[in-house]
C-alpha cells in the first residue's frame, strides 16, 4: 500500500473539518449541557466521533456507489452545504436548526454535534480531492482539539468571552466559504 502524506492536504483538510465541526462555536452548547447534566465524557465522545468519521470516510463512498452517485456529484452537493454553513457562521443566521439535545451522552456530543451532517458531507467532499490517509490525519488532529475543548470548555469560554468566540466563528466562516467555492470549481468539471 502506497501512503502519500502531504502537509498541505493535511492542513487544508484539518481547516475544513475544524470550520465545519465548529467546536469553538459549540462551547455555549457544551457549557449548557455540562450545567444541565453534570459531567461530559470527553474521552468517550471524542473516540466515538473519530470512529464515526473514519468509518464514514470509507463506507460513505461505497454507499454512494451502491445508490449510483459518484464522489464528484457528492462533492458538488457538499460544496453547497459547506457554503450555507459558512453563511450561517459569517452572518450569524440560522438556516438549519437541530432539536436541542436533552443529555450530554455520546449521542448529542459525538453525533451530531461533532460528527454531524456537515462533517460527513465534508469528509466525502474532501475524499474527492485529497488522499484518504491525509484526511484521516486531519480527523485525528481535529479529534485531539475537540477533546481538549470538551475538557477545558469552561476555561476557554471564560478566556475568549462572547466577542472572541464570535470573531473566531466569522473568520472560520470566511475560510469555509472560500473552501466551498474551491470544492465546487474543482469538482464541477468532472460532471460534464
Amino acid at each position: 500500500m502506497n501512503f502519500s502524506l502531504d502537509i498541505k492536504e493535511i492542513a487544508t483538510s484539518s481547516m475544513v473539518l475544524f470550520a465545519v465541526i465548529d467546536i469553538i462555536g459549540s462551547i455555549p452548547i457544551i457549557i449548557g449541557l455540562r450545567n444541565k447534566v453534570g459531567h461530559i465524557q470527553s474521552e468517550k465522545a471524542s473516540v466515538v466521533a473519530a470512529l464515526i468519521m473514519i468509518a464514514f470516510l470509507f463506507v460513505g463512498k461505497e454507499i454512494l456507489t451502491l445508490i449510483g452517485i459518484d464522489v464528484y456529484s457528492f462533492a458538488v452537493a457538499g460544496s453547497f452545504i459547506i457554503f450555507f454553513l459558512a453563511i450561517e457562521m459569517i452572518l450569524g443566521v440560522t438556516l438549519y436548526k437541530d432539536d436541542a439535545p436533552e443529555s450530554a451522552s455520546i449521542v448529542p456530543i459525538a453525533f451530531p454535534l461533532i460528527a454531524g451532517a456537515g462533517t460527513m458531507t465534508s469528509l466525502l467532499s474532501l475524499r474527492a480531492e485529497f488522499h484518504v490517509e491525509n484526511i484521516i490525519v486531519a480527523i485525528l488532529v481535529n479529534i485531539i482539539f475537540v477533546y481538549l475543548v470538551l475538557k477545558l470548555s469552561k476555561r476557554i469560554e471564560h478566556f475568549l468571552g462572547k466577542n472572541g468566540i464570535s470573531i473566531i466563528r466569522k473568520v472560520f466562516g470566511v475560510i469555509l466559504l472560500a473552501i466551498a467555492v474551491k470544492l465546487f470549481t474543482a469538482n464541477i468539471n468532472a460532471l460534464f
